[in-house]
């Protein structure tokens, strides 16, 4: 399996309308789902949903999803980053195929954070610094990846800490 074709698709979010955010998704023209676990064994804290032949993973404030005939990422600013973001992910998926006989595949999945379980390490001071009212708005970005933990100015060493064991 080599991915060396697929379709290129640029839009806003749905939920976003007017949203000066992009997404961006490749529709393959290979199906990768027996690539996965191997991908799921490379990245740290990738989210492996073997049900759905699905990984997720937070890259650099990107929320990036593989699925069977599909790659997308959230987050992009322009047309360019998509496209660039999204070559770099097929080229992850192409060598992370080749490099295989090297790899011990992972069929397991991670379990993601609670929002609660977030939100209770989280400062309470709705200041509003990450861009989002409330620290509840946060917590919710964070989960899907539109925030990083950088993004709040007011965690605590502790509260890091203990947020970096959870992402």
């Amino acid at each position: 399996m080599k991915i060396t074709d697929y379709e290129l698709e640029v839009f806003t979010p749905p939920c976003e309308p007017g949203a000066d955010r992009y997404s961006a998704a490749a529709h393959l023209s290979v199906n990768i789902a027996d690539a996965l676990p191997y991908l799921n064994a490379r990245l740290d804290k990738a989210d492996y949903l073997p049900s759905a032949n699905a990984l997720t993973w937070k890259k650099a404030g990107h929320l990036v999803a593989f699925h069977a005939e599909k790659v997308a990422i959230s987050n992009v600013v322009d047309r360019k980053e998509a496209v660039d973001e999204l070559k770099k992910m097929i080229d992850l998926v192409n060598n992370t195929w080749d490099r295989r006989d090297g790899i011990t595949p992972n069929y397991q999945g991670r379990k993601r954070p609670s929002p609660m379980a977030v939100y209770t390490l989280l400062p309470h001071s709705n200041c509003g610094e990450c861009g989002e009212a409330t620290c509840m708005g946060f917590t919710f970005g964070l989960i899907q990846g539109s925030h990083t933990l950088e993004d709040c100015p007011e965690l605590t060493a502790e509260q890091l800490a203990a947020l970096e064991i959870l992402f």
